[in-house]
This record gives C-alpha cells, sequence and structure tokens, in this order.
C-alpha cells in the first residue's frame, strides 16, 4: 500500500512538474511576443520619425536650392526712395514696393482689412514681405494665403482692392504678380525674401508699430 501511495505521489509530482515546465514555456512564448511587439512597435516609430526628419531635410534643402535662385516673374525697382514723411503717398507701383512712408511700421500679421500703404512700406523696409489679394479671389484662396503665412514673422497679408492681379508678393524694392494663391513662386519669394538681402534696416522689429482694422492673427 505505502509502495503505492508513493508511485502516486511521484506520478502527481510529475505531472505538476510537467504542468509548470508547460506554464512556464507559455510565459516565457508570451513575454517574447510582447516585448517583441513592442520592440516592433518602437522600431516602426523610429523609421516614421527617421522619414519625417529626413523628408523635412530634403524639403528644406529644396527650398533653399529655390531660394538661391532668380524667382522668375519678380520686378526689381532699385530706386526707390526712403524719406519719413507725414501723411499719404503717391506711390508709382500699386502695391507699392518701397518708397517715402510714414514714420510709424505696420505689425505684421495676417489682415482681413485693407491696411495703409505709408506705413505698411515702412514695414517692407524692416524685411517684411507684404502679400495682397484681390477681395473677389474668393474663401479658398484666402485661406490658401493663409496657410502660405503660416507663423511667419515678418509678413503682412491684406486684401487691396483695385489689385491688378489676383494676387501680389512685394518686398523692398521686389514684387511678384501670380495669378493664384496656389503658385509655388510665392513660397519661394518668401523664403527667399523675408528679411532677405534686400532689407535696408534688417534689425529693425516688426511689431511695436500701428495696428490697423482687421488683424486677425
Amino acid at each position: 500500500m505505502n509502495k503505492k501511495r508513493s508511485q502516486e505521489n511521484q506520478d502527481r509530482q510529475a505531472r505538476l512538474a510537467a504542468i509548470q515546465t508547460q506554464q512556464r514555456a507559455a510565459e516565457r512564448k508570451r513575454n517574447t511576443l510582447i516585448f517583441g511587439g513592442i520592440g516592433a512597435v518602437i522600431l516602426a516609430v523610429i523609421i516614421a520619425v527617421v522619414l519625417v526628419i529626413v523628408s523635412q531635410v530634403n524639403e528644406n534643402r529644396e527650398r533653399d536650392d529655390l531660394a538661391s535662385q532668380d524667382i522668375e516673374g519678380v520686378q526689381e525697382y532699385p530706386d526707390v526712395t526712403y524719406e519719413h514723411v507725414p501723411g499719404p503717398v503717391e506711390y508709382e507701383q500699386s502695391p507699392p514696393v518701397g518708397g517715402d512712408h510714414n514714420s510709424i511700421w505696420t505689425n505684421c500679421g495676417v489682415y482681413t482689412e485693407e491696411i495703409p500703404n505709408e506705413n505698411s512700406v515702412h514695414s517692407m523696409e524692416h524685411g517684411a514681405v507684404w502679400i495682397t489679394y484681390d477681395p473677389e479671389i474668393g474663401q479658398e484662396q484666402i485661406d490658401t494665403l493663409t496657410d502660405l503665412v503660416g507663423t511667419r514673422s515678418y509678413v503682412l497679408l491684406s486684401p487691396y482692392p483695385g489689385l491688378d492681379t489676383p494676387v501680389a508678393a512685394s518686398a523692398w524694392g521686389l514684387q511678384l504678380k501670380v495669378d493664384s494663391a496656389d503658385d509655388a513662386r510665392l513660397q519661394t519669394f518668401l523664403d527667399k525674401y523675408v528679411r532677405g538681402e534686400q532689407t535696408r534696416e534688417p534689425n529693425a522689429a516688426c511689431s511695436g508699430g500701428i495696428t490697423p482694422p482687421g488683424l486677425a492673427s
């Protein structure tokens, strides 16, 4: 009887040991799958981040390359004046690209209403690019221009009633007129001329001046 009971105990212990072995193997397999899955997710995230960084670097390099070249259609006005004067000024270009102007500049930003020439010319003297558009171009085109400007500093965006083209981009002594807000040259114009080499007062501010009605951002 004792011999039989001893054999039963040994059998139970053997079955228990086998079960424990199976459980440990299953746990190791489960841990391997879990950690393998986590590792795969981490690797996928790293790859995605690297691809985004590489794409951004390539995009920035391409934009820099474009900005280093001449932009087709840009008109140059090298002899504009730059005196501070009171009152309204009649400009040869529309919108103006420089000339005599008010002693106070327009604060840079996106405006939904017309802003004064005399103050905005002063902003361009400080390195701002002024993007103007025909108010009749439609909201979709206006939204495209707003997205293009984004959070850039030293940019003015405003409607310009009577504009002879759908969109114009102006910097000090320079101007590009285009037929659509989707024209890729607008991006290049911003990259090249926001606080670019044409800036007469490169360390001057584009804030602390006047804020005309209609500032949206």
